[in-house]
């Protein structure tokens, strides 16, 4: 009945409001919108009923699936959504992080930057592209470098909005730290910009969190100078 009366409550919405709340880019939560029972279902029978539903779209698209090429489509589509680009939505692939102690005492911001992420915009189910850069100032605790990326990786993999996925990354490190001091800038290009609407091909999204003694103008632009400077 739940899922009845959301799908009603969808249908209540003329194609011009949805396109007004795609193009406006509204956010309704800190937390990814989850139903209570989204995790009731295997990953298996979500693999298969997906399967069913994408196979049903692209009837109705008018391919043709008998076509060698097009036949093991929707299994693999249903496949990409639950076992990869949307397996962060699942909080069994949380990523573990153990904590060490910070021996060498280094008092002095981390820097993790450009970590490649791909999510997708959850009002068109098309890619975002980007970098992020991440540091924390250790308050006694330091974690594995990887595992940073591994945080980004998690909530990237989930239909997303760039501001929010800026704020679960921070709050993510914030949290598994225990420290108050952590910035999080995400620079990304959307697919909903550059290859639908407006079509522009050249724009890109930068969003910002900054905790602690990144809200300070010292640290904040060192920080911004460290994500500035190229590469080695």
């Amino acid at each position: 009945m739940k899922q009845k009366e959301i799908l009603l409550n969808t249908l209540q919405l003329t194609d011009l409001e949805i396109d007004e709340i795609g193009d406006e880019h509204l956010s309704s939560s800190y937390d990814t919108p989850l139903r209570d029972d989204a995790f009731d279902m295997s990953d298996e029978l979500k693999i298969e009923l997906i399967s069913k539903n994408f196979k049903e779209i692209m009837l109705l698209l008018g391919l043709d699936l008998n076509d060698d090429s097009l036949k093991g489509t929707p299994h693999r589509v249903a496949k990409m959504y639950v076992k990869e680009i949307f397996s962060g939505l699942n909080p069994a692939n949380k990523p573990k992080v153990k904590l060490f102690d910070n021996k060498y005492k280094y008092n002095e911001m981390l820097v993790e930057k450009d970590i490649t992420f791909f999510s997708n915009c959850e009002h068109h189910f098309v890619p975002i592209v980007g970098k992020a850069h991440c540091a924390y100032i250790s308050s006694g605790n330091v974690i594995g470098l990887s595992k940073i990326n591994r945080i980004v990786q998690y909530y990237a993999k989930r239909p997303q909005v760039q501001e929010r996925l800026t704020v679960q990354i921070a709050n993510e490190l914030k949290n598994i730290l225990e420290t108050d001091h952590v910035a999080v800038v995400l620079d990304a290009a959307h697919m909903c910009v550059s290859s639908r609407g407006i079509n522009d091909i050249n724009s890109r999204t930068i969003t910002s969190q900054y905790f602690g003694k990144f809200q300070e103008e010292k640290y904040k632009n060192e920080f911004l100078q460290h994500i500035a400077n190229q590469s080695v």
